[in-house]
């Protein structure tokens, strides 16, 4: 097949066979089996339009590729699995780095034990409805802990800086289990929960019927090393069992605290603290962000719920930025310790709720952590949660504000046109109370400097919503090249290592993670 980049194609249009013939010149029965392959909205002028690549056939491609030098060969990239090795692994963490490197080991035809500290995610549904609706926190079944991950119930985002040819792959497989086929082409594509928690179902029950041993209400406590293997010490409601291994895969996510606080002591792992962000969500009428974007074609029925991406340096050189902007979506508890409170944002596929909202950050460093400690950041961000918990009532309520009034350090009296979207609820405070004034100052400065590069971004209805602490890893479990600790079979992958950010790259992080363990007879 042949591929052609960067097409203009109006939002009405669906012919693309007859489009690639105007570009190219030739007649429309020449291009064949047209696939888009490639699809994003240019807005930056007057008349917004698709901007588009496509694949297709012709009868003879080397004489079309002499006569159209805008045209390339198109060769879709085939994932190969590797030759099974002997070994048993055991990976730890049921989110997109453990899931993608325990299928890839599966396929193999390696032993593989996967175990989440979590519930099915049918079960954290449950859970998780029981919070937002009468305050029932399960710690260890939440919108951060259970299968899938923290990611299962966000916006479910599709999208990786990383230019890793394995990105197509994790893209096919999400399809493959149940994923709209749109994320195939889509410049920013993303799942939403609803349908990324039937994708989940799916793979696991696929991971099981390759022989996978699915442990889930299992918790990782410990290991100790035997000669050239692992003992692994799991507790299942209370109960202790052992497990020995050759291999051990850590993806354990950013939010296993306690987790961190055990390998802290193991004398096999190394870490130490690292950069991250806090700050606040930003709740806007959705409405309002597509006449931003789109202007008068706003309503228009071929343009999703529009997004918006936006990144700032203070005076101060600090980077605030938007993150995980979830158009149409909801912002919802990310909570799995008690008394303490942090929000995230959640989008289903189809994005038609009436609030946008995005987290606004501020980047903290280690040094701002007032200690030197490889878990200080964790202990930086429980303070931060343990004061926005309390300010709004010690009841897992949420605590808001107009942006005019975080402006003037004034607790808002009521709110505006915009109605909050967290569950529980609400409580009208002064979110200058909950964090330091370094992020106050470069948090307000961020904003402002946000609504000059987007005029209208903010306005006296906009509301922040506090806290958002989780944004990343504040810790980095240390390895190597091959992935692994030096000198052990011990992988610390994914977020939780401080090595992913994001759904498709921890997802990248367990493939090369199962790659190398399939290698190791060669390094």
């Amino acid at each position: 097949m042949l591929k052609i980049s960067n097409v203009k194609v109006s939002l009405n249009e669906k012919r693309y066979a007859k489009i690639i013939s105007q570009v190219l010149n030739v007649r429309e029965k020449e291009i064949k089996n047209v696939i888009l392959i490639k699809q994003s909205v240019d807005a930056r002028r007057a008349k917004v339009h698709f901007i588009c690549s496509f694949a297709f056939e012709v009868n003879d491609e080397k004489e079309f590729m002499k006569k159209h030098k805008q045209v390339s060969l198109y060769q879709p990239y085939q994932y190969q699995f590797l030759p099974s090795v002997n070994r048993k692994v055991l990976v730890v963490g049921c989110g997109p780095a453990g899931l993608f490197c325990s299928y890839v080991l599966a396929k193999s035809g390696v032993d593989v034990t996967l175990v989440e500290r979590g519930k099915k995610v049918e079960e954290r549904v449950k859970d998780i409805h029981d919070f937002m609706y009468e305050r029932k926190l399960n710690t260890e079944s939440n919108i951060l802990f259970g299968e899938g991950g923290a990611g299962t119930f966000s916006d479910g985002k599709l999208t990786a800086s990383s230019k890793n040819k394995r990105v197509s792959f994790v893209l096919e497989t999400f399809v493959k289990y149940g994923a709209p086929k749109d994320i195939l082409y889509l410049s920013k594509p993303h799942i939403g929960t609803d349908y990324l928690r039937k994708v989940i179902v799916n793979m696991r029950n696929a991971l099981i019927d390759m022989g996978v041993h699915i442990c889930f209400e299992t918790k990782f406590d410990n290991f100790k090393k035997l000669d050239h293997q692992y003992e692994v010490l799991l507790i299942n409601k209370n109960v202790q069992k052992k497990i020995v291994v050759d291999d051990l895969v850590l993806a354990i996510g950013h939010s296993a605290r306690d987790t961190y606080e055990k390998l802290y002591h193991n004398p096999y792992i190394k870490m130490e603290s690292k950069s991250f962000a806090i700050g606040v969500r930003i709740e806007q009428a959705q409405k309002k962000i597509n006449q931003l974007q789109y202007h008068q074609y706003a309503t228009y029925p071929a343009l999703k719920a529009a997004n918006y991406k936006l990144a700032v340096q203070t005076k101060e050189k600090r980077g605030v930025y938007t993150f995980c902007m979830c158009p149409g979506g909801q912002v919802v508890p990310c909570i799995n310790e008690e008394n303490h409170l942090c929000i995230n944002g959640m989008s289903e596929y189809a994005r038609d709720k009436d609030n946008a909202n995005s987290a606004i950050l501020v980047t903290v460093n280690p040094e701002d952590f007032q200690m030197d400690h490889p878990l200080a950041g964790i202990e930086f961000q429980r303070k931060i949660e343990r004061k926005a918990f309390e300010i709004a009532g010690n009841n897992y309520n949420a605590p808001v504000q107009l942006v005019n009034d975080y402006f003037e350090n004034k607790c808002s009296q009521m709110l505006k046109e915009i109605k909050p979207s967290y569950l529980p609820d609400v409580t009208l405070c002064d979110l200058n109370r909950v964090f330091p004034e370094f992020i106050n100052r470069n948090l307000k400065e961020g904003l402002k400097l946000m609504n000059l590069k987007m005029p209208g971004f903010i306005d006296e209805n906009t509301l922040l919503v506090g806290v958002e602490t989780r944004s990343s890893s504040p810790v980095k479990i240390l390895r190597n090249q091959n992935y692994h600790i030096e000198n052990e079979n011990i992988y610390p992958i994914g977020e939780g290592a401080g090595k992913s950010g994001g759904i498709v790259s921890s997802a990248i992080d367990g493939i090369m993670c199962a790659e190398s363990i399939l290698k190791e007879d060669e390094l």
